[in-house]
C-alpha cells in the first residue's frame, strides 16, 4: 500500500491502481464492499460489515 496520503494520490493520479480491474485515476471515488483493489500485485477485496 501506499506510505502517505501524498503518494497514494500521486500514484492514483498516475494510473497504477485499478479497481474492479479497471484503471481508476479520480482521487475521490468511492469504493463500496465488494471492490476489488489493485496495487502493486496486491489485491484487496473490500468486506464492509
Amino acid at each position: 500500500m501506499a506510505e502517505s496520503g501524498g503518494e497514494a494520490k500521486a500514484v492514483i493520479s498516475e494510473g497504477q491502481v485499478l479497481v474492479n480491474g479497471k484503471v481508476e485515476t479520480r482521487k475521490r471515488k468511492q469504493i463500496v464492499s465488494g471492490d476489488i483493489v489493485e496495487f502493486r500485485n496486491e489485491k484487496i477485496r473490500v468486506q464492509l460489515t
